[in-house]
């Protein structure tokens, strides 16, 4: 009987030591070295834009745009802007353009480009379930040849014989099979 008030006193007095505050310089009158540097703060790296799943081609665009300044800054042009009036340039100048923009896409990339949408981004662990439900989607929609990438986030149409009936109307209800999972993971 003895041995648990004990035990209760000496857990009470350790348990009260570890709360307490430990006692500021200032209140012992002690002095003590401390070091108030401030550390080198990094610099705010921006942040890169997300598509959405329901963003309209003009919403995108509007996406792109700090990407394409950057590209611009770096001496290469956008993609869109390399037929101009609705010229192709000539093969030298394609490949050109194309070697600017790889090499500008090196730093603007990783800053600027858009991410994709979260359900389709393959950071999301939820992305391979996502990609699973509208592969499903497609199935019930009459699509055949269907199912989820390789990476297993992307869904792939056509199967091995790239059967053209599947890869049209797959392309056109994607959009639509996207919203509708979206919708069902949001309830």
């Amino acid at each position: 009987m003895r041995r648990i008030p004990i035990a209760l006193v000496i857990a009470a007095i350790a348990l009260s030591s570890c709360d307490s505050p430990e006692p500021r310089p200032e209140q012992t009158g002690g002095k003590v070295a401390s070091l108030t540097s401030a550390a080198p703060k990094a610099s705010a790296k921006p942040e890169r834009p997300r598509e959405r799943l329901d963003g309209t081609p003009e919403e995108y665009e509007a996406l792109l745009g700090p990407y394409n300044k950057c590209l611009k800054e770096h001496g290469a042009l956008p993609k869109s802007e390399w037929y101009q009036n609705g010229q192709v340039p000539e093969k030298s100048k394609l490949i050109e353009l194309a070697d600017k923009a790889t090499e500008a896409d090196r730093i603007c990339g990783p800053l600027y480009s858009p991410l994709p949408p979260w359900e389709k981004d393959p950071a999301n662990p939820e992305s391979r379930d996502f990609a699973r439900d509208v592969v499903k989607c497609l199935k019930g929609k009459g699509i055949k040849y269907v199912e989820v990438g390789d990476n297993g986030v992307d869904v792939e149409l056509g199967g091995a014989n790239n059967d053209m009936p599947s890869i049209r109307n797959g392309l056109d209800l994607i959009p639509a099979c996207e919203r509708e999972v979206a919708a069902k993971l949001k309830k």
